[in-house]
């Protein structure tokens, strides 16, 4: 920017050393260009000229003949912002401003989602926030409708709409009740993104055991393990078996393997029997033999 800065006082500064007021405006640039687009100017006066444009990112230095149009091919100015153009001459010194303006159309999102991960059946569990470029890499500041598509692993899928504006639009969705990949699509004038969000089994639910006389020893095994939603819990998960009797306790964890977790522990006539998996409590055995 101090590059862009010091060019433009030593155009002003030679502008003005040639007599003529730099601040004059000839009126003959648009007061606006799309990026990118081609455009003409006719400056007024005659002889030749150098006709210099500082923008934002960008100087364009061009020799020009007063009284001409002067072409400027399409992807000459793509950077957005507000410009000078300064024309120094023999017989006129003149500035006009003018802006450039991003598309009104996308050709680009950034799409962010998170998390990557998370449990099933969480309200507002998902984030996204989509930002809207145009092909030259500016921020499309135009009202724009932008589409979001939450695709669950059996197919449901949910919509919403969201005006972006100054180039951003965000949304919050459910997290669906199955476990798997759900893809998350953005959209908005035929351009779209796509992003994948891995859903995973909820805390266990409904944890239920049962025991069993096993050679003078207590088997106790849980039923297969399920989150509220009926998805597998996954293998490694820790349940506590906890044996209460008359005269002490005993705590042992278990992983769940191939869904299940089961142990052997002393058996202790009228002991209580409690299973958990975390802060899940799951159903009470008393043992009385």
């Amino acid at each position: 920017m101090k590059r862009w800065s010091s060019l433009l006082c030593a155009v002003l500064f030679f502008a003005s050393w040639h007599g003529v007021d730099a601040q004059e405006s000839t009126g003959e640039f648009p007061k606006s260009i799309e990026a990118g687009h081609g455009f003409s100017v006719r400056l007024g006066g005659s002889g030749p000229a150098t006709l210099y444009i500082i923008g934002t990112g960008q100087v364009l230095k061009r020799e020009v003949q007063l009284g001409d149009t002067t072409y400027f091919a399409p992807g000459s100015l793509y950077n957005a912002g507000h410009y000078l153009a300064v024309v120094v001459g023999a017989s006129t010194n003149t500035t006009n401003e003018f802006d450039i303006e991003p598309s009104s159309s996308p050709a680009e999102l950034s799409f962010l989602a998170r998390p990557s991960r998370l449990p099933v059946g969480l309200h507002d569990g998902i984030t996204g926030a989509v930002y809207l470029f145009d092909r030259y890499q500016n921020l499309v500041t135009a009202q724009t409708a932008v589409q979001f598509a939450l695709t669950g692993p059996s197919g449901s899928v949910q919509t919403h709409q969201a005006m972006a504006r100054d180039g951003a639009a965000s949304i919050a969705m459910d997290s669906s009740a199955q476990q798997g990949a759900d893809k998350f699509m953005a959209q908005a004038d035929g351009v779209s993104s796509l992003r994948v969000i891995r859903q995973v089994p909820g805390e266990p639910c409904g944890l239920k055991m049962s025991a069993s006389p096993s050679g003078g020893k207590l088997h106790l095994v849980t039923e297969p393990v399920r989150d509220c939603n009926g998805n597998a819990v996954p293998d490694g998960t820790i349940v506590t078996f906890t044996e209460s009797f008359h005269d002490g306790e005993s705590t042992v964890d278990v992983p769940l393997k191939r869904g299940v977790a089961e142990v052997q522990i002393p058996s202790h006539p009228g002991a209580t029997i409690s299973v958990a998996s975390g802060v899940v409590l799951g159903n009470q055995i008393r043992w009385e033999r």
